[in-house]
């Protein structure tokens, strides 16, 4: 039961980072790809939602600034896989 879990935190962890990197370029998936993606946006979109309301975004400079609500979940994704070792 233990490695399941760790198995399931390390698909969300990896898929997080796909999805990031594919979040701009969703209208150019294949169908294949399509569901795979749609799964994922399904968990990731309401968790950054709800810490967009919490999180704000890090200035940088004059027009320049970083949505950190991405990073946030990572390490909550990876604290959490910590403790499960």
């Amino acid at each position: 039961m233990k490695s399941l879990f760790i198995f399931i935190l390390n698909t969300f962890i990896l898929g997080l980072f796909l999805y990031s990197k594919i979040l701009p370029h969703k209208s150019n998936l294949d169908n294949k790809f399509k569901g795979a993606f749609n799964f994922f946006d399904s968990i990731f979109t309401p968790a950054l939602l709800f810490l967009k309301k919490y999180i704000k975004p890090v200035k940088l400079g004059s027009f320049l600034q970083i949505d950190l609500t991405e990073v946030i979940l990572f390490l909550l994704l990876l604290i959490l896989l910590n403790n499960y070792k």
